[in-house]
């Protein structure tokens, strides 16, 4: 299934005339097992959290720094999604088609529907070129700002750009 999921990324991004560097290394969930296992020297690197609100009927996509702590009630109130939470391995799958650990920008391109809002980091947004995963956790890809804009575009989603609140 992996290897499905990332071959479908790769095919979009070539698809899309996307240029990207594709980097495979051993599986990696968390953002300290990034930092020692995955071994790139360019590219903003990012962390993604997949939240839904208290009804369960909005699902947001947060790309922010890796480095950062989002604090999630001022986020809902800036964003006007009230009090947001983690949404469940079945919605993370159900929506962006990704288990967890492998949460990434990605995703939108499995949102066929559109169902899921972006919240994209200004740090993020302004950044020369960003590190993904192509929908698996066991590669990253570095893209460039273009790109990064081209699948948003490409797949209708018009994320929101703020600085995401941190604790």
């Amino acid at each position: 299934m992996s290897d499905q999921r990332k071959n479908a990324a790769i095919a979009f991004l070539e698809r899309h005339q996307i240029e990207f560097e594709r980097f495979d290394h051993p599986a990696v969930f968390t953002v300290e097992e990034v930092t020692r296992l995955v071994k790139i020297d360019h590219g903003k690197r990012t962390k993604n959290l997949f939240v839904r609100d208290k009804r369960g009927r909005r699902h947001v996509l947060i790309i922010l720094p890796h480095d950062k702590s989002v604090d999630l009630r001022a986020l809902g109130d800036l964003t006007g999604h009230g009090r947001v939470s983690f949404a469940s391995p079945e919605r993370l799958l159900k929506y962006l088609g990704v288990d967890p650990g492998s949460v990434t920008l990605m995703g939108v391109i499995n949102d066929i529907e559109n169902a899921v809002e972006v919240v994209v980091d200004s740090a993020i947004w302004e950044a020369e070129s960003v590190r993904c995963h192509p929908l698996v956790n066991t590669s990253t890809v570095v893209i460039p700002a273009r790109g990064v804009r081209k699948i948003f575009e490409v797949t209708g989603h018009n994320p929101l750009i703020i600085d995401v609140p941190s604790r």
